[in-house]
């Protein structure tokens, strides 16, 4: 029998397209992938087995007949657990949601199937986002491949540790503060923080609609560039690799290399020689106002989370994780006039961002500063789950704040990532330099 497992999802759509690959074989392989894996139960918040195997014969019939919708028509993915599956349980990691079961399918969930993806299940997360270490006493709490007494990071936790556990070729998560790069990264994945408003936000679980995205959690930029396009209901192949030579990076300075911890550092400079060994010009950025954005996060993040979900918590809040109901009470110290004006002066931040990294190709910096935690240590030390909580999330909410598209990419020392942050609405010139970049990472030996 054959073993797909650890392809790529473009390399499965290719071996699809040219018969060598029939997508039901594909997907009861992956389903059974899953099901034998000693931690599905901490990865999957369940399976919908009878939906992809539907999808996956519908597609085999459209290759037989020459018809495929899509590059990726036929390759089965799973679904972080807020995208609504039509009669499946959706229910965002959280006891309040418990039972939760949508009449419909979640937009980009429904346009990804008319392309032909096949739904594999739904992956556990944090509870209902609102954490970037994955953490999740109240359902499950995904490990890292690196290290199985850690976090695989969050919230799209069970995304990440689906594909880098081997039992789905990608996945789809979201990312309000760096919930797609986070994972993606801790787990040496690539992660794509798409501009807001790129992707529908319909039929998702909020947690801050003005800040929450769409984006794919992949073993290659070639995949996430496929999966955008397929999210987007586009056929059209991902971008070529942008030349490096000549391109002038940012390397920023500012809140970025702060309490930036040994490996994520050795990582970075693994990286960042690499683009400079392939002729890119890497230039030092201090960007000063961006302390001034970043201590906007908590009146931003909150009060909006708060809003949205303060009627559900509070008529049944002994049923959540205490330290994720603490984060969504901060909502409360808040008031309208505080929001409003902090949207008001993160907008001129936005607009000076812009203006200051206008000459640079990309802004790089390290995706995480730290490492993934324990688990033990997060359950039994409060101090220390706010901290590393917070430290987790610093790197990758520059790109939510400042409104950016934002890629992760390995560096080639586990659990370490690598940030590039293009201007908004500029994936496929992200992704160009992304692929790029992966492969000139790539050639530096291990080590």
């Amino acid at each position: 029998m054959n073993d797909w497992t650890g392809k790529s999802a473009a390399d499965l759509g290719r071996g699809i397209a040219s018969g060598e690959i029939d997508p039901v074989e594909l997907c009861e392989q992956t389903l059974d992938a899953a099901t034998r894996h000693p931690v599905f139960a901490r990865i999957y918040a369940r399976l919908t087995p009878e939906r992809a195997l539907s999808e996956a014969k519908a597609a085999r019939n459209r290759a037989l007949e020459g018809k495929r919708r899509s590059i990726l028509d036929g390759v089965p993915i799973s679904w972080k657990d807020l995208f609504d599956t039509a009669g499946v349980a959706t229910e965002a990691g959280s006891a309040l949601l418990a039972g939760r079961v949508p009449e419909r399918d979640a937009e980009v969930l429904r346009v990804a199937t008319e392309m032909g993806l096949v739904c594999l299940g739904k992956t556990h997360m944090s509870e209902l986002a609102f954490s970037g270490l994955g953490l999740n006493p109240v359902t499950e709490t995904s490990p890292c491949i690196n290290d199985p007494e850690a976090v695989s990071g969050g919230s799209s936790s069970g995304a990440a540790a689906s594909v880098a556990h081997g039992i789905a070729p990608a996945a789809i998560g979201s990312d309000t503060g760096g919930s797609v790069r986070i994972p993606a990264a801790w787990n040496d994945l690539v992660g794509l923080k798409t501009t807001s408003g790129q992707l529908s936000l319909e039929g998702t679980v909020p947690l801050a609609p003005r800040f929450d995205t769409v984006g794919p959690l992949t073993r290659t930029v070639e995949d996430a560039a496929l999966l955008l396009a397929a999210l987007e209901g586009r056929n059209a192949p991902a971008p070529q690799a942008a030349p490096l030579r000549g391109r002038r990076f940012a390397l920023l300075e500012t809140v970025a290399l702060d309490d930036l911890r040994d490996t994520p550092a050795a990582g970075y400079d693994r990286a960042l020689e690499a683009l400079k060994s392939a002729g890119a010009e890497l230039v030092p950025l201090k960007v000063p106002f961006l302390e001034d954005a970043m201590a906007l996060s908590a009146v931003l993040y909150s009060s909006e989370a708060y809003g949205i979900w303060r009627d559900t918590i509070e008529a049944a809040p002994e049923k959540m994780f205490d330290q994720i109901l603490e984060r969504f009470r901060g909502g409360k110290d808040f008031s309208a006039p505080d929001y409003v004006a902090a949207w008001v002066e993160l907008d001129r931040h936005r607009k000076r961002w812009l203006d200051e990294t206008a000459e640079f190709d990309a802004v790089l910096c390290p995706t995480c500063p730290i490492l993934p935690p324990t688990t033990a240590r997060l359950l039994s030390d409060h101090a220390y789950y706010v901290r590393e909580n917070l430290l987790t999330l610093r790197n990758t909410r520059i790109g939510n704040l400042m409104g950016l598209s934002a890629l992760t990419l390995p560096t080639g020392i586990p659990s370490t990532g690598i940030s590039l942050m293009c201007a908004p609405m500029q994936e496929e010139t992200l992704l160009g330099l992304g692929r790029a970049a992966e492969a000139t990472i790539g050639m530096v030996p291990a080590g």
